[in-house]
């Protein structure tokens, strides 16, 4: 009988002085599942034609992707919308339409790094003298390298216009990177196996047969039944085929009294790719006892999936109103106990609210992790770490276990925390939620 998983949910608050924001804008709107409209401080230089100083204000941008869920090896088209730009046309001199040619850069952070060159087409309405740029899009594309949360910023951008004289206005990000606009999430492209099998009993007397029944494998596939001692093969085997609709029943005949589960699989081997187990199966002890003697019996009863932490309160370094940077702190350290017994690994992910405080946000977006996991010795089961990088409010990895024919144990997992605090956020304290759920 498979175990119920039992969850587990950490809110963890976190805690930052921070100080801020330039060009009178907003610092940042939350990053989600869907693209964000945000606001970022950007430094624009007019043409020397103009005769005026370089201009200090807020650009408000969005990011939108024709793929937000791509797999490895995908390319993405990206577009870069400047809704409201922090330049204005530096003359008195009203433009004409379409003689705008805007181009800039996408930041990817998290899961892949780099910069996607965007440009847009030559095309505007007309632009009266010393009046605001109108809004632009920006395209361009990239190729997912990596599975795993892809954050988008909107980046540096130019401005130029073809009228009369040759004309740029390049406008950089103060504070790079920008907030968070848009989110992706990169899989691998490999299907998930479904394949699954269940038993008519999870017991038998030697040499009893027992029936295995299988679904989602490959339809008229050679499926190929067997007794597992642990994570060694046994001698008992037997073939079936799967059907059209990628199921199969058959029998398999145990004799081996080491048995511990029985695994159904495609091809010449065992591969947890193509196959499905092992399901739980005892081989009856029927021994007779000699005479004179006493058999003696003991059981191991099988436990729960728990967590625990030390302290539920991380206190995140303070930084300078002007400087901002990052403020670097350490997970309190989570103990995670595996004391099931059964084939089934467990994930320990975590997402985090925007930090919130007098002046308004930091993006979720902004706090990164680099997990660390240790096992206790003894255990049957690896701990394996997340991957570093952002957290954010989809969340991520911590660490994690993989599934087995017997798993289990002891681990400690920390984490160090750093939380880029934008140069200009108002002075105060902030803080966002720190959820993980173990499953």
């Amino acid at each position: 009988m498979a175990l119920p998983t039992r969850r587990r949910r950490w809110a963890s608050i976190l805690t930052v002085t921070a100080l801020a924001v330039a060009g009178g804008g907003a610092l940042a709107c939350p990053a989600g599942a869907a693209p964000q409209q945000v606001d970022f401080p950007t430094h624009c230089i007019p043409p020397a034609v103009a005769g005026i100083p370089p201009i200090d204000g807020t650009t408000t941008a969005k990011i939108t992707v024709d793929n937000a869920s791509p797999k490895v090896g995908d390319t993405v088209t990206v577009t870069y919308t400047v809704v409201k730009a922090a330049a204005s046309n530096p003359t008195d001199l009203a433009l004409p339409a379409d003689i705008m040619t805007p181009t800039g850069k996408v930041s990817l952070g998290g899961a892949q790094t780099g910069d996607v060159t965007v440009a847009g087409p030559k095309k505007n309405p007309p632009v009266p003298g010393k009046a605001a740029f109108p809004s632009f899009s920006m395209t361009g594309t990239f190729t997912v390298t990596k599975a795993g949360q892809i954050t988008l910023s909107p980046g540096d951008y130019n401005i130029h216009t073809s009228y009369i004289l040759e004309l740029d206005t390049p406008c950089t990000v103060t504070d790079p990177p920008a907030p968070v606009s848009e989110t992706v999430t990169a899989t691998d492209g490999t299907p998930a196996n479904t394949r699954a099998i269940s038993l008519s009993s999870a017991s038998g007397d030697p040499g009893a047969s027992v029936t295995v029944s299988g679904s989602n494998f490959t339809p008229g596939a050679t499926v190929t039944l067997a007794g597992r001692a642990g994570d060694t093969p046994t001698a008992d085997t037997a073939t079936v085929t799967a059907n059209s609709q990628g199921s199969f029943s058959g029998s398999l005949v145990v004799n081996d009294r080491a048995t511990t589960g029985i695994v159904a699989y495609e091809g010449s081997s065992w591969s947890q790719d193509k196959g499905a187990g092992p399901a739980a199966y005892v081989v009856n002890d029927n021994t007779p006892v000699p005479a004179g003697s006493q058999k003696l019996t003991t059981t191991v009863k099988a436990g729960t999936l728990s967590m625990s932490q030390a302290g539920d309160a991380v206190a995140l370094a303070a930084v300078d109103f002007g400087k901002g940077g990052t403020s670097a702190g350490k997970l309190r350290t989570v103990t995670v106990q595996d004391f099931r017994g059964g084939p089934a690994g467990w994930s320990l992910t975590g997402k985090v609210t925007n930090f919130t405080g007098p002046g308004g946000k930091i993006d979720a977006g902004k706090l990164n992790w680099a997990p660390a996991c240790a096992t206790r010795p003894g255990s049957p089961s690896t701990c394996k770490a997340g991957s570093a990088g952002a957290v954010g409010i989809s969340g991520a990895t911590l660490a994690s276990t993989s599934d087995g024919t017997l798993t289990g144990g002891e681990f400690t997992v920390d984490a160090g925390l750093s939380l880029d605090v934008p140069a200009f956020t108002p002075p105060g304290s902030y803080s966002g939620v720190l959820t993980l759920t173990l499953a």
